[in-house]
C-alpha cells in the first residue's frame, strides 16, 4: 500500500504460503480480496489493478502447457522450439509477438523454427465476413451442395495459404468440383472400366498391381507420366518439408489437368485394348500407379475422395506387394517416396514442346472455328532449336492425332513461309505513361522489323525513340504474307505454328462422319450405358440420298470402327428392345438416331494368316501387313520369302533387314503360321525401340470365296484374303484392280470374273462401287463360263 514492496507471485502454493488463504480460482473476483502482510511491517500488500495483456499468457504456452519449471523440464527442452506454428496474419501483433517476446526474454532464441501464416476468409464483396450482416454462404449448404473435400481444398488452393484475403465464392467451390474432382475421378473410373473390360475379354486373367513386378514400358508416353509423377512426389517432399504449402497445392491441382487432358486423352486407345492385350496391360499398370500416388499424395487435402477410390484400388493391388501391416484406409499408408530412375527430363521437356504445340494449334482452330473433328491438311511446327524440334518429331503421331492434321511439316525458317512478326502498341498503358511523346513513339512501334521484334520476344526489352518499352508495353502479332493465305499462325516464346486451314471436300465429310460419332457416343452417355453394354445403332437421315445421308453410308466402316457396334439403316426390327432415340439436325438434314441393346457385330477376320508390319528403316516408319497363305493353305510363305515381300512392299531392296517378334529376333526356321495374328517389326538391324501389338489387321481387307470353279494354280484353296491397302494408306485398290487380284489370287488370269455381295449372286459388285464399303466383307467369286463350258 506504501508502494515500497513489490511481489511477482510465482505460483498458487506461493500464494497460498504468502496470504495464508486456500486458492482454488485465480480470476480478479476471487483474488482481488486478498492481502500479503508486508514483511517491512508496514502495511499490506494487495493485487495492483491493471490487468496483463492476455496475449502474454498465450505466448506462455510452450511452458505453461506442461507446467514448466515446476515439472516436466526435459519434456520441454525435448520439444522446443516447435518445428512450427500456424495462425491467422491477424495475429502478427498478438499471439505470434508475444510467443517471441517471452522466449527470447527468457532463453534468447525464438519459440518455432517456422511460421505458416494464413490470410482471412472475407465475405464476396470483400468485408469481413458477419453473424449480424448474414453476409456468408451457410457452411453446411456448400459442404452438402459441393462435399468438405471440394470446400477444403478452394480454400487451401487460395491465396489464404500465402497470408492473402480471400473473397469467399460459392462459383470457386463449384468449379473445384467441376475442374479437378469430375476429371479427376472420371480418370479413375475409366480405369477401373478398362479393367473390367480386359477381364471380361482375356477369362481367367486376373489384374493385380504390383510395382516391384511390373515391366518396364517401352511406350514413350507411360514414360513420360511416370517420370512426371516422380518429379511431381519429389516436389512435393521438397517443398512440404519446406512448410511451402502455398506452392504444393496448386502443382497437385495441375498435376490433375495433366493426368486427365493429356495422358488419358492421347492413351484411351492403349487403355482399351485396341493396340493389343499386352501394350493394354502395361497402359493400364501405368495409370494404376499414378492414380495410386496420387491418392496417397492427396489424402491429406481431400480425405474423403481419395478412401473412396482406395477402398475400390485396394482390391486390384498384389498383397504380396503391400509394405504397411495396416491397410484399411489410405490414411494408414505412408507417402510414395522417390523413385529417381524413372525420373527422365528429356523426355518431360520432349513433352512440353508437345503441348505447346498442341495447344497453340488449338488456339488457331478455336480462331477460326473449325472444330477439332474436322481433319485439316498440314501444321507447321517452327522452333530456333534443332532438339526442340527432333523432341517434336518423335512424338509426331500425337500431333497428327490431336490436331487431327494429315502432316506434320518441322522447320527453322519462318521466312520460307512468308511469316513475320509486327507490333502494335498497348494505347493506355503506353499514352498514359508517354503522354506528348506517344504518337512518334506509336509510329517507330509500326516501324520495328521482324527481325527487332524477334529479339525483343526473346529479352522482353527494346528501346524506342529513346524509350525502354517491356512485354506489358506492346502486342506481338505474327503476319503472314500474300500467297501463304492458307496458313494461319500462333505463337508463344519458343515456337511459332502454322496451321493449313484451307478447306478440303474429303476432310469436311471425315468431319460430318465424327459428328454423327459425336453425336451417337452423347446418346450413349445419356442413357448411362458403359463400354461393355453391347448396343446396335440404327439411323435414318431425311431427305434420303441427301449430303448427309451419304457420308454416313461413305463413312460406314470409319464409324463402326470408332463406335465399336453395328450401324444399320432403319428400320429398326420390332423384336429389338429400344434403349433411347433422338432426333437432330445435322448439315440441313435431320438425323435420327436409335440405340437398341444387343447385337454388336464383330468381324470374322481375314480368311488367311497373316503378320502386322511394323517397319522403321532409314528412319522412316510405316505400317502394313504380309499374308502367310494365299489362298488358304496355300502358297505358304518361308522366312527368306517374309524378307523379300517386305523389301519389296516398302521399297527396301537395297536395306539389311532385320525381323523381330517382339525382341526376339526372327531366324529361317521360324514357323510363321504360328505367327499369325502377331505383329512383327523390321529394322536395320538393332532391336525396336517400342513395341505395340494391335490386336486386328493394320490394312484393310477383303476375304474372297469362290464360288464356281477350282483354283489352277493351287491345289485346295477355295477361300482367300486381298489387301485393299499396303503399306497402310498406299494403293489403294481400285475396282479393276480389284477384279485383277482376285483373279490372280485363284490362278484365274484368263478367266472373266463376277463379285457379289452374297451368296446368293444376287448383289452384283459394279464400278461405281465404293471401295471403303466393302472393308471386312466377303465377296463371292463367280467364274463365267466360256463357250465351250456352256
Amino acid at each position: 500500500e506504501c508502494l515500497l514492496q513489490v511481489v511477482c507471485v510465482g505460483s498458487v502454493a506461493e500464494l497460498e504460503e504468502l496470504c495464508g488463504v486456500k486458492v482454488t480460482d485465480l480470476h480478479r473476483e476471487s483474488i482481488d480480496h486478498l492481502s500479503i502482510p508486508s514483511r517491512r511491517g508496514k502495511g499490506s500488500l494487495r493485487r495492483v489493478p491493471e490487468v496483463f495483456d492476455c496475449w502474454f499468457e498465450s505466448g506462455s504456452m510452450p511452458y505453461a502447457q506442461v507446467h514448466y519449471p515446476f515439472e516436466n523440464k526435459r519434456e520441454l527442452e525435448d520439444a522446443f522450439p516447435a518445428d512450427f506454428i500456424a495462425e491467422g496474419i491477424d495475429q502478427t501483433r498478438g499471439w505470434f509477438y508475444t510467443l517471441l517476446v517471452l522466449s527470447t526474454a527468457l532463453f534468447g532464441r525464438p519459440p518455432f523454427k517456422n511460421v505458416i501464416v494464413n490470410g482471412l476468409v472475407l465475405a464476396s464483396d470483400g468485408q469481413k465476413m458477419s453473424k449480424r450482416k448474414k453476409n456468408y454462404p451457410d457452411p453446411m449448404s456448400i459442404v452438402n451442395s459441393y462435399g468438405a473435400d471440394a470446400l477444403r481444398l478452394y480454400l487451401i488452393n487460395s491465396p489464404v495459404v500465402r497470408a492473402e484475403n480471400l473473397r469467399f465464392k460459392e462459383e470457386g467451390v463449384r468449379d473445384i468440383l467441376k475442374d479437378v474432382f469430375l476429371p479427376w475421378y472420371n480418370a479413375y473410373r475409366f480405369l477401373v472400366q478398362n479393367v473390367q473390360i480386359l477381364q471380361h475379354k482375356d477369362e481367367g486373367r486376373e489384374f493385380l498391381y504390383n510395382e516391384n513386378t511390373v515391366k518396364e514400358s517401352n511406350n514413350i508416353m507411360d514414360k513420360w507420366i511416370l517420370s512426371f509423377t516422380q518429379s511431381l512426389i519429389q516436389f512435393f517432399k521438397a517443398e512440404m518439408a519446406a512448410y511451402r504449402l502455398y506452392t504444393v497445392v496448386p502443382r497437385l491441382v495441375k498435376f490433375v489437368d495433366i493426368l486427365t487432358n493429356w495422358y488419358v486423352r492421347m492413351n484411351r486407345r492403349r487403355l482399351k485394348g485396341e493396340n493389343g492385350t499386352e501394350d493394354c496391360i502395361m497402359a493400364l499398370e501405368t495409370l494404376f500407379s499414378v492414380l495410386f500416388s496420387m491418392c496417397r499424395l492427396m489424402a491429406p487435402y481431400t480425405p474423403f475422395i481419395t478412401e473412396l477410390m482406395y477402398q475400390n484400388l485396394k482390391t486390384l493391388i498384389d498383397p504380396a506387394s503391400v509394405q504397411e501391416k495396416n491397410t484399411e484406409s489410405i490414411h494408414y499408408l505412408m507417402l510414395p517416396q522417390v523413385r529417381e530412375d524413372l525420373i527422365d527430363k528429356k523426355i518431360e521437356s520432349a513433352v512440353s514442346c508437345l503441348q505447346s504445340v498442341i495447344e497453340l494449334g488449338r488456339v488457331i482452330r478455336d480462331r477460326k472455328t473449325i472444330p477439332v473433328k474436322y481433319p485439316l491438311k498440314e501444321v507447321v511446327v517452327i522452333h530456333q532449336d534443332p532438339e526442340a524440334l527432333e523432341n517434336i518429331r518423335s512424338l509426331e503421331k500425337y500431333v497428327l492425332e490431336e490436331l487431327n492434321v494429315r502432316r506434320v511439316t518441322l522447320s527453322v525458317d519462318k521466312e520460307r513461309y512468308g511469316v513475320r512478326l509486327r507490333a502494335e502498341p498497348d494505347h493506355m498503358v503506353l499514352g498514359k505513361r508517354l503522354k506528348g511523346a506517344f504518337k512518334p513513339v506509336m509510329a517507330a512501334i509500326k516501324e520495328l522489323k521482324s527481325e527487332q521484334l524477334q529479339q525483343f520476344q526473346e529479352t522482353g526489352t527494346i528501346v524506342v525513340e529513346g524509350h525502354e518499352l517491356h512485354g506489358e508495353d506492346l502486342r506481338l502479332m505474327y503476319q503472314i504474307t500474300e500467297g501463304s493465305s492458307q496458313f494461319e499462325a500462333h505463337s508463344d516464346a519458343q515456337v511459332l505454328v502454322l496451321l493449313d486451314v484451307t478447306p478440303d471436300q474429303s476432310m469436311v465429310d471425315e468431319g460430318v462422319a465424327r459428328e454423327v460419332i459425336n453425336r451417337i457416343q452423347k446418346l450413349r452417355k445419356k442413357r448411362n450405358l458403359v463400354p461393355t453394354d453391347e448396343i446396335s445403332v440404327y439411323y435414318r437421315s431425311q431427305p434420303e440420298g441427301e449430303y448427309l445421308d451419304t457420308v454416313i453410308k461413305e463413312h460406314a466402316e470409319f464409324i463402326f470402327a470408332t463406335i465399336k457396334a453395328d450401324l444399320k439403316p432403319y428400320p429398326v426390327p420390332t423384336t429389338k428392345e429400344v434403349l433411347i432415340q433422338e432426333t437432330t439436325q445435322l448439315k440441313g438434314s435431320e438425323l435420327e438416331i436409335t440405340l437398341v441393346r444387343g447385337g454388336v457385330c464383330q468381324p470374322v477376320g481375314p480368311a488367311c494368316a497373316y503378320v502386322n508390319l511394323k517397319v522403321c528403316v532409314n528412319g522412316t516408319e510405316q505400317d502394313g501387313v504380309l499374308l502367310l497363305e494365299n489362298p488358304k493353305g496355300d502358297n505358304t510363305l518361308n522366312f527368306t520369302g517374309l524378307v523379300d515381300a517386305v523389301s519389296c512392299i516398302f521399297g527396301l531392296k537395297n536395306s539389311k533387314l532385320t525381323v523381330f517378334n517382339g525382341n526376339t529376333e526372327l531366324m529361317n526356321k521360324t514357323d510363321l503360321l504360328g505367327l499369325s495374328g502377331k505383329t512383327l517389326h523390321v529394322t536395320a538391324g538393332s532391336a525396336p525401340a517400342q513395341i505395340s501389338s494391335p490386336d486386328a489387321l493394320l490394312c484393310q481387307y477383303i476375304n474372297l470365296q469362290l464360288m464356281n470353279a477350282k483354283p489352277q494354280e493351287c491345289q485346295k484353296g477355295t477361300v482367300g484374303t486381298l489387301l485393299m491397302e499396303n503399306p497402310v494408306g498406299q494403293n489403294g485398290l481400285t475396282y479393276k484392280g480389284l477384279l485383277h487380284e482376285t483373279a490372280k489370287v485363284f490362278g484365274l488370269r484368263s478367266r472373266r470374273l463376277k463379285l457379289f455381295l452374297d451368296e446368293a449372286l444376287t448383289h452384283e459388285i459394279t464400278k461405281d462401287v465404293s471401295m471403303k464399303n466393302l472393308n471386312m466383307k466377303t465377296l463371292y467369286v463367280h467364274v463365267i463360263p466360256t463357250t465351250a463350258e456352256c
